[in-house]
């Protein structure tokens, strides 16, 4: 279990509460890279010998970041949690129950996402078209057609250590996909299987107004398209590329509106 941290701010206790409360044997390496809040005094509050914090000596590039909290880790299953997202109980006794047949390289569940309250705002999210066991090329056609972000959190996977060394760990240059492009490679090793089950949430977040992420994916895209042609075809890049466009013009003309609107005048 890495928990790969960088000012991760409140919602790290929570996130550290919903592991540590898997009634399971776990090894949890919290790596926080070089912040400024306390998460060490967060982590360290919970007093469990499973938890173990390392501390950076200098702050290191996102994906050098989450590929250290890896190689800290001694499991043969690995899991990466993001601060603010949460497991629900039993996540890991049934991820691990699924993940012991070797067939499959990475298994992930539907999520929940919660209000700012912590209550359930939706359910049975993520994973559309991707439920139960599918092939590298089932994966990644519908991580180009429907869009990376239908995934789910990073909580939800789980991915086999062996896999995550022969690929070469994540690759930081792609931030909003970092982690669906890593599930993308290992599964050139064995299935993907989607679990019906919602096994984690997170907060929902406003959505994103600028295009840098849509540039994201469109990189990804590509580059699945360029490394595994015989896997994607160019309609199926073409077709990612083009959903990608429907959601920059509807973007710009979000933020066309939002600036024609009138400033509120007040009566004094």
């Amino acid at each position: 279990m890495c928990v790969p941290v960088h000012d991760a701010g409140p919602g790290l206790a929570a996130t550290l509460r919903s592991i540590v409360d898997q009634d399971t044997e776990i090894e949890v390496v919290v790596l926080d890279n070089t912040g400024h809040d306390e998460t060490a005094d967060i982590a360290s509050a919970f007093d469990d010998p499973r938890l173990r914090v390392v501390r950076n000596a200098e702050v290191l590039p996102a994906g050098e970041n989450w590929n250290k909290a890896v190689w800290l880790s001694t499991g043969r299953l690995v899991k990466v949690v993001r601060p603010g997202e949460l497991l629900l109980p039993g996540a890991l006794d049934k991820q691990r129950e699924l993940m012991g047949d070797n067939g499959i390289a990475v298994c992930a569940a539907r999520y929940r996402r919660l209000d700012a309250g912590g209550r359930i705002e939706r359910a049975d999210l993520g994973l559309s078209n991707l439920l139960g066991p599918c092939d590298s090329r089932a994966l990644l056609r519908t991580l180009v057609w429907r869009g990376a972000a239908d995934f789910g959190p990073t909580a939800a996977a789980v991915f086999r250590r062996r896999d995550f060394d022969r690929v070469g760990g994540f690759r930081g240059d792609l931030l909003a996909a970092v982690d669906v492009d890593l599930f993308a490679r290992v599964c050139a090793f064995g299935r993907f299987f989607g679990m019906a089950e919602n096994l984690a949430a997170r907060a929902a977040t406003p959505p994103a107004s600028g295009l840098g992420e849509l540039g994201e994916a469109l990189r990804f895209h590509h580059r699945m398209g360029a490394e595994y042609p015989e896997l994607l075809g160019r309609a199926i890049v073409l077709g990612g590329d083009l959903r990608l466009a429907r959601s920059a013009v509807e973007r710009l003309r979000l933020r066309a509106a939002r600036s024609r609107r009138p400033e509120p005048h007040l009566n004094l």
